[in-house]
């Protein structure tokens, strides 16, 4: 028998863990079930939001684990959060599937709440349609008023600091294109990466610190390094010397590339999803425990006053080319 629109909606993602996160803070007056939610803003904060698409066959493979999926597509959006210092409020969902699963769209729904559930955000509406594999998520945060990180506030002298490792997810991709998934690797070190492609980690704390450490510039990596930072320079119109070989790098992604391959895929592999940050020299910027002891903080280089020049340490331009969607 055909499931409806709304029945599928009330089935698998009508559910309390997505809906009604406990300990969820941030009110929100009216989700799922009308034509529009209600959202409230508490006084003295502002919105932020952000939206991504993952398109089956471009973004992952088709036959890819539904869990993972679910648990991936809400994951890049809560990067997007994170860069900004936003603590995470409300979610979309928009669902384009090929046919109606009820085991698929059950696990796709665990994999969401999974991660819901960890940082306390909310579904609060979406659409379901029938087409190829397509999700869509639209992500809201809070900000306090005029505090969030920009691309366009970078100084020069400011340090370029990285949280966390580069190049692991780049470096699952060609398991991940031959249908590999963490449970089915038999390499400890493939099983890492792959981890890292799947299950990416939102730096929400870590962004939320940084902005009121004091970071200057921020955003979160998911087209290599080398691209990325080049949006931050751009918007605050200044350069940047690094030094490439500081590019932090997992064991994991060292043991399974040879050294020159790895610190490529570092520097201009996508789906890292750490974040990438400016901020004043005098400032310290270690991660405290409570925060994430297992994410550590690298400073690759420095921001200078060369407009748009991205220089390595012997003052040589980098030309190298960084992942691309298109």
């Amino acid at each position: 028998m055909a499931v409806g629109e709304f029945e599928l909606i009330q089935k698998y993602f009508a559910r309390s863990e997505l809906t009604a996160p406990e300990g969820k803070t941030s009110p929100i007056a009216l989700g799922i079930g009308d034509d529009c939610a209600l959202l409230d803003i508490p006084a003295g904060m502002q919105l932020a939001q952000s939206m991504d698409t993952l398109v089956e066959g471009v973004h992952f493979p088709k036959n890819a684990p539904p869990f993972a999926l679910g648990y991936r597509a809400l994951a890049v959006n809560l990067s997007d959060l994170a860069a900004m210092g936003a603590e995470p409020h409300s979610f979309t969902l928009g669902l384009t599937l090929p046919e109606v699963s009820p085991e698929w769209l059950a696990s796709f729904s665990d994999g969401l709440a999974c991660l819901a559930k960890q940082f306390k955000i909310a579904l609060i509406g979406g659409d379901t349609t029938r087409g190829p594999l397509t999700i869509t998520i639209q992500a809201q945060g809070l900000i306090p008023t005029g505090k969030a990180m920009l691309r366009s506030r970078a100084q020069p002298g400011d340090l370029i600091c990285v949280t966390g490792t580069l190049g692991d997810a780049a470096g699952a991709l060609p398991d991940v294109l031959k249908g590999e998934c963490p449970e089915s690797a038999s390499n400890i070190h493939v099983r890492q990466l792959l981890n890292r492609y799947w299950y990416p980690t939102p730096r929400i704390l870590e962004g939320q610190w940084l902005r009121r450490k004091g970071a200057t510039a921020a955003l979160d990596i998911s087209d290599g390094i080398l691209g990325d930072l080049r949006h931050i320079l751009k918007a605050s119109d200044v350069g940047a010397e690094i030094d490439p070989s500081l590019a932090p790098m997992s064991p994991a992604l060292k043991r399974t590339l040879h050294p020159a391959a790895a610190l490529k895929t570092a520097l201009t592999g996508g789906d890292d999803y750490e974040l990438c940050f400016t901020v004043p020299r005098d400032l310290a910027m270690t991660l405290p425990p409570e925060i994430n002891d297992d994410c550590k903080i690298t400073c690759i280089g420095q921001v200078t006053s060369e407009s748009g020049a991205l220089r390595d340490s012997r003052g040589s331009l980098i030309t190298a080319k960084a992942y691309t969607h298109f």
